[in-house]
């Protein structure tokens, strides 16, 4: 059943992640596109440029009429025969020549005069506007037409010539134009979208599907650090974007691998869990009768000795507790904070041999509002980290020597405990990864997390914990636990 879910789970995968034809993908729009604008850019040169054809046919029209009605008028005032002006139209392409000179007007050639006319232009007087519009509704509309086209045979001359024609030779003249404009615009449009085409995969599409494809083989297996994207060489942004990614890939890789360690980690303290509180609560029942000893020295120490396997015991209980991502919720009330820092020096057992100083500066009457048991937990894995770090650093200075001094303050309801060694200091990837399980050790062989486990009792407690840089050498954390609020009703009712 499971594998056909997966299969079902792969072919979804698959239909909706596949990787595009280059047709169909960015590369095909991207043709289309240049295409489409080279087109209508095309179309926005085409109005002005068939609007300037028009002009200059009919312009030339009316230069080789404006030639012969010259050549006409010098033979006055002889008057051609029928047979020749029929040729001089048709060579013209005209139906009528008018010449008009010092203001009058001589018809030097006529087939058939028409009794009016569809359409005037004076090709002396003409905007570009009108002549863009007169152009279209030749091409859509006309054809049909009788037209009317006069000016001056040269510039500046006062002679001026006059033609009537058919508009059906214009027409056919544009339509052939436009033919070729547009012929030369699919041209230049599909060379145009090739060469962008060819450009563009070159040097986007295919970085582009090349990070696209790292993604998808690297979803399939994350764990797998051959599917890591090879860091990327250039400065455009493809090339940053696929460093980012194998940055990404990365981390992500190392954040896996370590959740699957706290798995692993949970799995085993799991089993281990359930034998270690049998064997406490035996050593508990063993270490009950110590108290009927009758030996000052038993005596002495039996009661540290029960409270340290009643502390153990308690552990136990609870060690599942950071695996599931949140401690107990603190059971806080009211005690002396020297009590617990001297629970803390005893426990460490740094006497003469060990060559380490530890100096309490806690005053005895400074109370603190907080689970006792949880803030034990805080400043002894700060302290042991310190003793750690300063067992196997020699000073440079033989006088400075090596300690560790614990001192607090009470601040209005917030109490500040700082504890402060004389060691070599954090290190740099140490202080990166300060409060990261199974990344802030700061020794070899370390788990880093006895500043994690400490920062979330801290957090639950509503207080904070941090680093404190401090001129000389050595180390030093603060730690500040403020008091519960208090209601009004209920401190009215204690008052």
């Amino acid at each position: 059943m499971f594998d056909r879910q997966d299969n079902h789970l792969q072919a979804d995968l698959s239909e909706g992640y596949a990787m595009p034809s280059r047709i169909r993908g960015l590369s095909g729009k991207l043709l289309w596109l240049t295409i489409a604008f080279v087109m209508l850019a095309e179309i926005l040169i085409f109005a002005p440029s068939v609007a300037t054809m028009r002009q200059r046919w009919l312009q030339d029209r009316l230069n080789t009429a404006a030639a012969a009605g010259v050549v006409i008028d010098g033979l006055q005032p002889l008057e051609l025969p029928r047979n020749v002006q029929e040729d001089t139209l048709t060579t013209t392409g005209t139906k009528a020549i008018v010449l008009r000179k010092d203001g009058t007007s001589r018809l030097l050639a006529v087939t058939e005069m028409p009794n009016e006319v569809d359409a005037a232009f004076d090709l002396s007087d003409y905007s570009e506007l009108g002549s863009i519009r007169d152009a279209f509704y030749t091409l859509i509309f006309g054809g049909d037409r009788l037209l009317r086209v006069y000016g001056p045979i040269a510039e500046g001359s006062d002679v001026t010539v006059e033609i009537v024609m058919d508009e059906a030779p214009l027409r056919k003249a544009m339509l052939g134009y436009a033919r070729n404009i547009l012929f030369v615009s699919l041209m230049i449009s599909v060379i145009a979208a090739v060469l962008m085409f060819l450009a563009i995969n070159r040097v986007m599409i295919m970085p582009v599907r090349r990070l696209a494809r790292s993604m998808q083989v690297f979803a399939e297996n994350p764990e797998d650090p051959a599917r890591v994207l090879p860091t990327t060489v250039g400065n455009d942004e493809i090339a940053v974007a696929g460093r980012h990614l194998s940055r990404m890939q990365d981390q992500l890789q190392k954040t896996l691998r370590q959740q699957k360690t706290l798995a692993d980690l949970g799995l085993a303290v799991s089993k281990i869990n359930h034998d270690m509180r049998n064997i406490l609560a035996s050593a508990q029942l063993m270490s009950d009768r110590l108290v009927d000893v009758d030996d000052p020295l038993v005596k002495s120490f039996a009661p540290k000795l029960l409270r340290t396997i009643d502390r153990a015991v308690g552990y136990t209980s609870e060690v599942l507790s950071y695996g599931q991502t949140s401690e107990a919720e603190p059971r806080r009330r009211r005690f002396l904070l020297s009590e617990v820092c001297q629970e803390v020096r005893d426990l460490l057992h740094l006497g003469h041999e060990a060559g380490i100083e530890f100096i309490d500066n806690v005053g005895v009457d400074i109370e603190v509002d907080a689970d006792s048991e949880q803030l034990f937990r805080v400043i002894h894995n700060i302290c042991r980290n310190a003793v750690q770090a300063l067992a196997t650093f020699t000073p440079d200075d033989p006088e400075h020597g090596r300690r560790i001094t614990l001192s607090a303050q009470r601040t209005g309801s917030v109490v500040a405990i700082v504890i402060d060694d004389t060691g070599p200091g954090m290190p740099r990837k140490a202080r990166e990864n300060l409060f990261a399980a199974f990344r802030g050790s700061a020794r070899s062989g370390g788990t880093g997390l006895g500043l994690a486990i400490a920062r979330e009792l801290v957090i639950a407690h509503g207080g904070t914990i941090a680093l404190v840089e401090k001129p000389g050498p050595g180390t030093m954390f603060r730690v500040e636990i403020p008091d519960r609020p208090v209601a009004l009703d209920d401190w009215r009712a204690r008052a």
